[in-house]
């Protein structure tokens, strides 16, 4: 019975814990995003584009002729819908844009943090470096890193 085993110890270590808040997370955050492109991002672009709605753009696949896609969908006409999907397209582009300005924005906080915590750490310890390689704490002028035995340089400039 390993395969009971190994399911077990998949459940215990929380991966399905994490998936789930995972997937919760981004349901939440789906909306936010939506709104932000529906409700405050798209009226201004629609408003540039002179109104128009991609929507309606379609390739009747019939002899007869109809004046919109409500219309001939109405009447069970086949139908090539390119605007429907022009405007997937753009939603896609512009929720990826949303979300790249957000992460990126959320990743340059994190380094400024990191920076900050960084630069309070060494002007606490101005005698010391950090080691390359287990990043512990070591006197400027040593030459070996008492915590994982590495040599470097002496006489190395501060971090």
């Amino acid at each position: 019975m390993k395969f009971i085993d190994d399911f077990k110890k998949f459940i215990s270590k929380g991966n399905v814990v994490n998936l789930a808040v995972g997937v919760a997370m981004g349901a939440a955050f789906n909306n936010i995003v939506t709104s932000l492109v529906n409700d405050i991002i798209m009226p201004p672009l629609g408003k540039v584009l002179s109104g128009v709605d991609f929507s309606e753009l379609f390739i009747n696949l019939s002899s007869h002729k109809y004046a919109t896609l409500a219309d001939a969908k109405k009447a069970g006409v086949a139908t090539i819908n390119y605007g429907l999907f022009l405007n997937n397209v753009l939603r896609f582009l512009i929720i990826a844009l949303t979300l790249f300005f957000i992460v990126r924005a959320y990743t340059r906080l994190v380094e400024l943090a990191e920076f900050r915590d960084k630069a309070a750490k060494e002007a606490k310890n101005p005698d010391k470096k950090e080691c390359p390689f287990c990043l512990s704490d070591v006197l400027f002028n040593a030459s070996r890193c008492p915590a994982c035995t590495s040599f470097f340089e002496t006489g190395e400039s501060k971090k």
